[in-house]
């Protein structure tokens, strides 16, 4: 592999194996030739995540992150120590995906103030970078979870501080690093029972080392690792135990647009839907006092527009052939590099505030503009939005105060890494769930305070019941469960409550588990919302409808929502 600059790499050499400084082209071909690693790697790190669910993606989350580096780091061409830290720490934030992505752009941003300066590195700096990392990290996460990639970089800073002091050359204090970050990895089972009953060491860890070990490669005279675009992932999809995906396109173009409705005409969107279902699927019709937003799926989007402009006048029209999407890029394929959708475009901050929702799923985010979110950015399953995803959307919303909904675990801290960067203020609600989203802006109101709305949604967020019935995606020992690939699995705010075979029983006998933990804790429940996934037809979402009402009677209202979402066959709201 040729080098950034047009060079090839250095050939081992006896002067590199007594390395006691490295280079500023050093460090980026250690950063690059890590990224490639990780990317060859990634599968394998996804596979140490202990909980089943098909969301464990610890180590596409930080190959991704790191891929951003790597992508930086290419065009320089002769950078000292300091200017390639800077580069990488800055790709970093803006790339972090997921919690562990996070926490790796973290421990590059320390890294890259302990190196401020600097033309070059010795074994001494680098240790000291690392630790300054390692407490950068520490302290952005709320509740530092020992057994985790936070124990394993500590205390391979630890060591390499410890070694330093004896000796503070590279070629001593790097593979000390190393060392004793792999010992660290091996540790962590006895800190976290978790991962022993599993038999399994952590994710997290596991891709830290696999990065350090392949920096001392390069920092010992190895040359950078090949990248594999297969490897790489750089076209993958999401995968459901409900079945395959079918490669005939039966409608061919995606068409959208929106109509400002007419003064006086009171045609019924519910018959414009009628008429498109007619002609397509994927209908999505959306509509208020002012607007009609529409999306289907058709042979003929020329019908679509005529019907459409009855209702009014257009005021944005897209039409997309997806049968050229699916010949480029392939059908529902996440490239992390050329794929991704073009950045949101930059508003001014004209109004007073201003929402972002991540959800994944046509239906989910229509909901979520349809309750004000001026941007929704796609993921929050199995494919996380990173730190910059976030802030475009951020940025492409008109207001001068911005709430921004995470309603993903994994996501909270990817949004937090955003606001310092954006041009007004934000506020990031640590909302967990999508049916925690939902709850929070329909609580949102205008005439309070920004702190008397946080509060106010929060607590709304919180009084949700959420549970989520998906697959397994792996054999697992969890929980005292063997758990079995393809197995239905029922997740009650988050944790595991029982295992299934049939998909409309986990469903029903969820909803049931949900209301009776709130009637045992003292709490009314009012209403239900089951939102069904892109791999449930309606058919079989009304009879899972159904089967929870007479379950619960006629007092508890249940409202039947086309989220569209991949991975959770349902997502059950209970308030």
């Amino acid at each position: 592999m040729r080098r950034p600059d047009g060079g090839t790499p250095e050939a081992r050499s006896p002067a590199r194996e007594c390395l006691k400084v490295i280079q500023g082209k050093i460090l980026r071909d250690a950063i690059i030739s890590a990224s490639n690693c990780l990317a060859k790697e990634k599968q394998a790190v996804d596979e140490l995540n202990i909980f089943p669910v098909p969301d464990g993606d610890t180590g596409t989350n930080m190959s991704m992150t790191l891929s951003a580096a790597a992508r930086e780091l290419s065009r320089l061409e002769n950078p000292t120590v300091s200017e390639a830290a800077d580069v990488a720490s800055a790709a970093l934030l803006r790339g972090a995906r997921g919690n562990s992505g996070v926490i790796l752009s973290l421990l590059f941003r320390g890294f890259s103030k302990g190196l401020k300066g600097k033309t070059e590195a010795d074994g001494a700096a680098l240790a000291e970078a690392l630790a300054l990392g390692v407490e950068a990290a520490y302290k952005a996460v709320m509740k530092p979870t020992e057994g985790t990639i936070l124990t394993v970089a500590r205390e391979a800073a630890e060591k390499g501080r410890a070694v330093a002091m004896q000796d503070p050359s590279v070629k001593a204090v790097w593979p000390a690093i190393c060392e004793e970050a792999e010992a660290s990895l091996q540790r962590t089972p006895d800190l976290l029972p978790v991962l022993k009953k599993a038999g399994v060491v952590d994710a997290g860890g596991q891709g830290f080392c696999i990065v350090i070990r392949a920096m001392q490669h390069v920092m010992e005279g190895g040359a950078i690792v090949e990248g594999d675009a297969a490897a790489a992932g750089t076209k993958t999809r999401s995968v459901s135990a409900a079945g395959s995906f079918e490669t005939d396109i039966t409608f061919t173009y995606c068409t959208e647009f929106i109509v400002a409705r007419d003064k006086g005409n009171d045609r019924d969107p519910l018959r414009l839907r009628a008429y498109l279902e007619s002609i397509g699927d994927c209908v999505v019709v959306v509509d208020d006092e002012d607007i009609i937003k529409v999306h289907v799926h058709t042979n003929d989007p020329g019908k679509a527009l005529s019907e459409g402009v009855k209702y009014g006048q257009f005021e944005t029209v897209k039409v997309e052939n997806m049968r050229i999407q699916h010949a480029n890029a392939g059908w529902v394929e996440e490239n992390a590099d050329e794929s991704q959708p073009s950045a949101p475009v930059r508003a001014e901050p004209e109004e007073e505030y201003g929402f972002v929702a991540v959800a994944a799923g046509d239906g989910l985010q229509a909901l979520f503009n349809d309750l004000g979110c001026s941007q929704v950015v796609s993921g929050g399953q199995t494919m996380n939005p990173s730190t910059d995803d976030i802030l475009s959307a951020i940025e492409a919303t008109p207001a001068k105060v911005v709430y921004v909904l995470p309603n993903n675990k994994n996501i909270i801290l990817a949004a937090e890494q955003a606001v310092p960067l954006a041009d007004r203020k934000v506020h990031v609600l640590p909302t967990r769930t999508i049916p925690q989203g939902i709850s929070a802006m329909l609580n949102f109101d205008a005439d309070l305070s920004v702190e008397d709305n946080l509060i106010a949604m929060m607590k709304a967020a919180d009084n949700v019941s959420t549970g989520q019935v998906t697959f397994a995606a792996r054999d697992s020992d969890f929980d005292g469960r063997n758990i079995r690939e393809g197995e239905i699995l029922a997740l009650e705010n988050g944790k595991l409550v029982f295992t299934d075979t049939d998909i409309r029983h986990a469903a029903i006998k969820l909803a049931k588990s949900l209301l009776n933990a709130r009637r045992i804790a003292g709490r009314e429940t009012n209403f239900i919302t089951l939102i069904h996934g892109e791999d449930i037809t309606q058919e079989q979402a009304e009879a899972v409808q159904e089967g929870i009402r007479a379950k619960v009677g006629d007092n508890v209202d249940i409202t039947l929502v086309n989220g569209g979402q991949p991975i959770y066959y349902y997502i059950l709201s209970i308030e």
